[in-house]
């Protein structure tokens, strides 16, 4: 509180005499008005710059902790926690509460806070304190991002966050769920961000298990029109006969004749009888003439003779009738008797056609064939075509369709490699070139994945099957084959498009970890063989940073007894020397080098295990501070809001 010295101010003025004290004890108080001015000033300023800081910092605190709940219990008391940590020490003042406010549900973060400074010096002027006051904001706000979301859909995700794998696992409680869940409020959590900018945010999606359906991005030049394929074929036994196949032309003739007699019962001619035949004769009438009676009719008729000679006949009827008489001895006397006859006179045209021989072969289903088909023809069914093969019942027709999974270029079984930004991939091979497209050799081109046509040789006993190496065997199964969902190009995604990405993930098959992240570099490459979707440049022109989620619930887990990517391992040996050993090793080795590579593209990785250890590969391949350990639903969709506040642009808005 200000005193008032206003009476010795009077006084000393009106003095006449020691004028040099009064002006000296002036100096005096002007000095120490402005040497405490500037002393308190100065703290006042500390203060200030303090409380600004630890203001800022309980914001962007309470910001980065906001989560789908919005600013909750939990995001106020971090952002209390840092404001305490920073103004811990500051002495002089009494250190005001923090009470952070959001206006749009945790998007930005304010508040405001103020107290005083005690002053030192300027309490002689009656100042005690100064008063200190600031404000603060800290926002998300989205610059241009790309993110590929490289997604685990092998069987287990279909089990629950335990890794309880029975079929009883509710579908509440299933991975793939919860997974779903995060993957929506991550895309919340960065539209929000984005909200109102002219940022763009492009997603792209590979769903991974034991294969990658890639087909329909690859142009049809870049896969092969043959390749070879553990297969069966159908066996048959064929018999060969002589059988028509066709007539020689027709033959024109005519023909005439006529038909059976139709005669009716003999009758009396006269009442006379005759002792002597002569005398009868004699009187007995000549017989008449065959006379035409009513019209004509006609048919046609058509049949195949015993020579197999096709005729057609044309037949033109007309009726005709007579009346014939004789003696009759009967009783010992003759009579002349008399009876009506009827008959058809026709004339006929013939067509014939001498019948054409030729020796047929017919095959009879006998067994199937179980061995590699090394040419099997895929240039149709490459291209999505509708394609015949003798693979059904017996060897009956079937139509297949290509659904667009594809088996790697050709590779290398040796078993370690490694990546360097200096010398590349070593040992270099085509199916972990990230960039470089198919050059027109068969080794760099990619194969059509046919799951209907791909089979193992196996001894079936006791109605159980038993692999066999045999090069050929007349028994055998289906190989076991997954297709997941399409993988996608990146793509500025409305709601509705990116949820149904999430619902079309489709858990099945074993896990390939590498396969994921190869795709999903692959799509994502600024120099690869995607570059012109990848370098699309966005309409304000800016910068744009580039993000891959990787996430996987469970360890490499490939299998030489199933149909993947690479084939049936078991005979084509493509990663392995032998068909086995040693396949989960050799496919991480891979895995971790192909992650060197990914980074090296500057893209970050971020790797999440959910339902799974955070093991040393998986945090070998995230880049620094980049890998999230979830144990259940909470963590999972806490790790995917923390990749998406890094997505975004956490900061202080002035």
């Amino acid at each position: 509180m200000a005193r008032d010295h206003s009476g010795l101010l009077k006084r000393l003025r009106h003095s006449e005499a020691g004028n040099i004290f009064p002006l000296t004890a002036a100096a005096i108080f002007v000095m120490a008005g402005l040497i405490g001015g500037g002393v308190d000033a100065s703290r006042a300023y500390l203060v200030q710059n303090r409380l600004q800081n630890a203001c800022d910092a309980g914001v962007l605190a309470g910001r980065k902790n906001v989560s789908t709940n919005g600013f909750d219990a939990k995001a106020l008391s971090a952002a209390r926690s840092y404001f305490s940590v920073n103004m811990a020490g500051q002495s002089g003042i009494v250190v005001p509460t923090f009470t952070p406010t959001t206006p749009d549900n945790g998007n930005t973060i304010e508040a405001s806070v103020s107290t005083s400074v005690d002053t030192t010096l300027m309490r002689i002027f009656g100042y005690d304190t100064l008063p200190v006051s600031v404000s603060c904001t800290a926002s998300m706000s989205m610059g241009n991002a790309d993110v590929m979301m490289v997604l685990d859909t092998t069987g287990s995700m279909l089990w629950n966050v335990a890794g309880t794998k029975t079929k009883d696992v509710p579908a509440s409680e299933q991975r793939i769920t919860f997974l779903r869940a995060s993957m929506m409020d991550f895309y919340d959590t960065i539209a929000a961000s984005a909200e109102g900018t002219n940022a763009r945010i492009r997603y792209g999606f590979v769903p991974y298990s034991s294969s990658v359906n890639v087909g329909h991005l690859l142009q049809p030049d870049w896969i092969v029109d043959e390749m070879d394929l553990e297969s069966r074929e159908a066996d048959y036994d064929y018999e060969t006969e002589e059988k028509i196949v066709g007539y020689e032309p027709p033959v024109y003739s005519t023909d005439s004749g006529i038909t059976e007699i139709d005669r009716d019962r003999w009758e009396d001619y006269s009442d006379e009888k005759y002792k002597k035949e002569k005398d009868c004769d004699n009187d007995r009438p000549a017989d008449q003439s065959w006379q035409n009676v009513g019209g004509q009719r006609t048919e046609t008729i058509e049949y195949t003779n015993a020579a197999q000679q096709l005729v057609k006949s044309v037949r033109t009827y007309q009726a005709q009738r007579r009346t014939v008489y004789q003696c009759n001895f009967s009783k010992g006397r003759y009579r002349i008797e008399k009876r009506d006859e009827e008959r058809e006179f026709y004339e006929e045209e013939l067509e014939t056609r001498d019948p054409i021989f030729e020796e047929v072969v017919t095959k009879k289903w006998k067994r199937w064939i179980y061995r590699e088909n090394d040419s099997l023809d895929v240039s149709k069914y490459k291209l999505f075509e509708t394609v015949i093969r003798d693979n059904g019942e017996k060897g009956a027709d079937v139509p297949y369709k290509w659904k667009g999974c594809i088996e790697e270029r050709d590779t290398d079984s040796r078993s370690s490699f490694s990546f360097s930004s200096l010398t590349g991939m070593t040992p270099y091979t085509w199916d972990l070139d990230i960039d470089t497209p198919p050059n027109g050799s068969a080794e760099s081109k990619w194969r059509p994945m046919w799951p209907e046509m791909a089979y193992f040789r196996a001894e079936i006993w006791n109605g159980r099957a038993y692999y066999s190496p045999d090069l050929v065997r007349y028994d055998g199964l289906q190989s076991n084959t997954y297709c997941p969902s399409k993988a996608q190009l990146l793509q500025s995604l409305n709601r509705d498009s990116f949820k149904s990405q999430a619902d079309a993930l489709s858990p099945e098959g074993s896990t390939y970890l590498d396969l994921g992240i190869l795709w999903g570099g692959r799509l994502l490459s600024p120099t690869g063989m995607f570059a012109s979707n990848v370098l699309e440049v966005p309409q304000n022109g800016a910068e744009v940073s580039r993000h891959i989620v990787f996430l996987t619930d469970g360890e490499m887990q490939p299998s030489s007894l199933i149909y993947s990517s690479y084939g049936h391992e078991l005979y084509d040996k493509r990663v392995t020397e032998d068909g086995q050993s040693y396949i989960r090793s050799r496919h991480t080795s891979r895995f971790r080098a192909v992650c060197e590579a990914v980074k090296a593209k500057g893209i970050r990785l971020w790797v999440i295990a959910f339902g799974a250890d955070l093991n040393a590969d998986l945090q070998a391949c995230a880049s620094n501070e980049s890998s999230f350990q979830a144990s259940d639903s909470d963590q999972l969709n806490e790790a995917f809001q923390e990749i998406a506040k890094n997505v975004g642009e956490l900061r202080i808005t002035l």
